[in-house]
């Protein structure tokens, strides 16, 4: 009886999952293929990166595996969060965890590694698809436009990241179509984004840890454009160096130590990983000093961020706090 009640109790607090949560899949994703970059560039171990790789794939199973189980129980509560014109722009977080679990794969198995890319390419494109869709099917409130919003064409802007090295004759030209719609739709929802941070009610202070999002598609159109190129130019080092500075002037509004701890606090690790992965690329390109020092100051600091958040998660989640209404 005991047991039956645990089980109980446990499968109905995963109404409390937050899809949000996959924010941990990206950050962890991300750190991996930064240590990769690391080893190539300050000759660090392998292992550092294949252990964060291997955590990242067993933490993307677990949620996954979680997150069914509420689908199949509380399916009006999934429902109810896809449709949360803020919330529902996570589940485009899903779709990154997959396409940076590709790229962690293909160095071990290229078969496995194509077929995960694939997958995760056609529901990154889905999911875009529906969210952005939406947003010109009913009058929007400009309230709700917050960086969250970013995510979905951050999504298919990771497409041609990780997919420059697929050897299908038509990778190319999809992956040209993602770099144009993520990096138009980047532009466009950034200006609406930032007019509103400026022009209206700030937003509530749990969400500050979001705020780094903002970085993410100029590192990430950084990655992208120079993986599509194969150069690092003039249009390639202007990307860069304003995620960059926009890192500089949100980094501490959004890890202020007075923000309560949820699950929110994720959202700072993907653009920090993605930032890192940018920085690591460029120093290996101009081959300076000072360059090499940053990169290697913002893999130390994201290291750090993703380790302190893990932590925190897991006490939340064994004391029973991460997943309570």
């Amino acid at each position: 009886m005991g047991s039956s009640k645990i089980a109980k109790t446990n499968e109905s607090s995963l109404r409390y999952l937050s899809v949000n949560t996959y924010g941990s899949v990206m950050g962890i994703s991300g750190l991996s293929l930064a240590w990769r970059l690391s080893h190539h560039l300050f000759g660090t171990s392998s292992l550092i990166s294949e252990w964060i790789g291997l955590m990242a794939i067993i933490i993307f199973a677990f949620l996954s595996i979680s997150y069914m189980i509420k689908w199949v129980k509380f399916p009006q509560v999934v429902h109810s969060e896809f449709s949360n014109p803020i919330a529902g722009n996570f589940f485009g977080a899903i779709t990154v965890g997959i396409l940076l679990i590709s790229s962690i794969i293909l160095p071990y198995c290229r078969l496995l590694a194509q077929t995960v890319w694939i997958l995760g390419t056609i529901l990154t494109i889905i999911i875009c698809y529906f969210l952005v869709s939406r947003y010109f099917m009913v009058k929007q409130d400009q309230l709700h436009a917050v960086p969250a919003m970013l995510i979905p064409v951050v999504a298919i802007l990771n497409v041609p990241v990780t997919g420059v090295l697929m050897p299908f004759a038509w990778a190319h030209e999809l992956n040209m179509f993602c770099f144009a719609v993520g990096s138009i739709a980047a532009f466009i929802f950034l200006t609406i984004i930032v007019s509103r941070l400026l022009h209206q009610e700030p937003m509530t202070t749990a969400m500050n840890p979001s705020l780094l999002i903002l970085i993410a598609p100029f590192e990430v159109g950084f990655l992208a454009y120079v993986n599509l190129t194969g150069t690092i130019d003039m249009f390639a080092s202007i990307l860069f160096y304003f995620g960059l500075f926009l890192f500089t002037i949100l980094f501490f509004k959004a890890s202020n130590k007075s923000i309560p701890f949820s699950t929110t606090w994720w959202a700072l690790s993907f653009p920090l990983a993605v930032l890192s992965n940018a920085s690591l690329k460029y120093a290996a390109y101009v081959n300076s000093w000072p360059l090499k020092g940053i990169a290697a100051i913002i893999l130390v600091l994201v290291t750090v961020v993703i380790t302190v958040l893990f932590i925190r998660t897991m006490i939340h989640l064994i004391s029973g706090k991460l997943l309570r209404g």
